[in-house]
């Protein structure tokens, strides 16, 4: 790793503000949630460096808090940016060459197209790996279904748009449903796409009833999809965070497999401080692309805006190259827990 660079990575409270703040330090989670999601809200809080990313033995990063919930980074995205381009500057301070953008700061800097001017540091969204991952466990998902109609919620996202660009590719699909609100840019996609592969969009989720396999890839801070939208027997794979599904879904619909979308398999990688949710030796994709760069020694940005294909491959270079310390797609396991079976 001699050519390696320090990276950072950025994080926000999620759907519950003081469970999620609990990582950092424990007795935030007794503080009622209505009384710290104002004051996260409104106080000018600093961005923290929450815990350190080691890779075996060595120090090889930082996770940086960035202090604003996710509704509130939806609801004012002007000062969600302010706090991000604090988190950033927090993050050069700490010697990271390259950072990646978590969960909802990459929406609120258009995947990071508005952080293209900084000269100090690297900046990637981290869509290019999370894409990548995403496709690979959809076609392990779809493995032994006779037909593979796949809806994708958020097609029209920075992950959305370049996983429907792969599908297309790769025509591993028999058609694809594009879900989204904004009408135009539904249209162009397909248009791009529906040459390759029979492709049709939507702006009801009602409709993703008619498909084999759901992929969640949207910028929501509540569950989307409900036991209603899915046909018998259906495959949900949500890559959100926030994600998009509740436990009750797998109450409801025993019949439905929900699978936990874009978590990467890095072994050797512990955090020391708090956590981001997952079990010690996994990454959510966006991550582990911020990690593959730092190994790697990258140098300016990456991916900002919607990623390309060219960017996809050479982030899957990354990966085999330093496929030693993991980077694949994790276990198969759904809401946390381990799935013995997709069937």
């Amino acid at each position: 790793m001699s050519s390696a660079v320090p990276f950072a990575f950025l994080v926000h409270p999620r759907a519950r503000i003081a469970e999620d703040l609990a990582r950092v330090w424990r007795p935030l989670g007794r503080v009622p949630e209505r009384f710290i999601d104002s004051a996260v809200r409104k106080l000018p809080l600093p961005s923290y460096a929450m815990a350190r990313v080691h890779l075996d033995s060595a120090p090889v990063g930082h996770v940086v808090l960035v202090p604003f919930g996710a509704k509130h980074l939806l609801s004012e995205p002007h000062e969600g940016r302010v706090r991000v381009g604090r988190a950033i500057d927090h993050a050069a301070r700490l010697g990271a060459g390259v950072v990646g953008l978590g969960a909802l700061t990459a929406t609120v800097t258009a995947g990071g197209a508005t952080l293209r001017g900084r000269t100090d540091i690297g900046v990637t969204n981290g869509n290019a790996y999370t894409a990548a991952i995403v496709e690979d466990q959809l076609m392990a998902l779809l493995a032994d279904l006779p037909e593979r109609r796949v809806a994708v919620v958020g097609a029209t996202g920075s992950v959305g748009t370049t996983l429907v660009r792969l599908l297309a590719q790769s025509g591993a699909v028999d058609s694809l449903l594009l879900v989204a609100r904004g009408v135009p840019k539904l249209a162009a996609l397909a248009a791009e796409v529906g040459r390759r592969v029979p492709t049709t969009t939507s702006t009801d989720m009602h409709d993703v009833r008619g498909c084999d396999a759901v992929v969640l890839l949207t910028a929501s801070a509540d569950a989307l999809l409900g036991a209603e939208h899915l046909a018998p027997g259906a495959r949900v794979l949500d890559a959100t965070q926030p994600r998009n599904t509740s436990p009750d879904l797998a109450a409801a619909r025993p019949d439905v497999t929900v699978v936990d979308g874009g978590v990467v398999e890095v072994p050797g990688m512990h955090l020391r401080g708090g956590d981001i949710g997952l079990p010690r030796g996994q990454a959510y994709a966006c991550f582990a692309e911020t990690f593959l760069l730092g190994l790697a020694g990258h140098v300016g940005h990456f991916s900002t805006g919607v990623p390309t294909l060219d960017h996809v491959a050479h982030i899957r270079g990354l990966a085999d190259r330093f496929a030693q310390h993991g980077f694949a797609a994790a276990a198969p396991a759904s809401f946390g827990r381990p799935l013995v079976s997709v069937r």
